[in-house]
């Protein structure tokens, strides 16, 4: 990584510049070029530097549903899990934490329906049971992390 994807991810972190030219308004901030910058943002994809950059939408305000789930994957099993989990697109995050429950992940669906399907899909898919935790409330809390 170089001083600019450094520049670049932590401006990116802020959100994109809500004007007719985003890309050039950051590309002025950070003394580049408009295609320069989506080069390296390209680059940093593709190296799975960053592994998602796009908006995040309210989805109930959508009237989609969401759900964070967990799955307790016995360890010589774990990235196998991990690339079946991580196939779906419903899921937006995947994450390995130290417990009996060590994966975690983020599913969006259009529906609550298409999310109870997609829950029942994993369980067969991967022969383990889900652990769903709905949302009860909503908090916004902003974060920054400076590379």
């Amino acid at each position: 990584m170089d001083d600019l994807d450094r520049q670049l991810i932590n401006r990116l972190q802020r959100g994109l510049p809500l004007v007719r030219q985003p890309w050039q308004q950051l590309a002025q901030e950070l003394h580049s070029r408009p295609c320069e910058l989506l080069d390296h943002l390209h680059d940093l994809l593709e190296d799975d530097v960053l592994t998602r950059f796009g908006p995040m939408f309210d989805i109930e305000r959508l009237g989609g549903a969401f759900t964070l789930a967990a799955l307790a994957v016995p360890e010589a099993r774990f990235e196998a899990v991990a690339a079946q989990v991580n196939a779906l697109a419903q899921v937006a995050h995947n994450y390995r934490r130290e417990h009996h429950w060590n994966m975690w992940f983020v599913l969006a669906c259009a529906t609550e329906a298409e999310l109870a399907v997609t829950l029942s899909r994993i369980e067969a898919l991967t022969g383990l049971a889900v652990l769903n935790l709905p949302k009860e409330q909503t908090y916004h809390v902003g974060v920054y992390f400076p590379v």
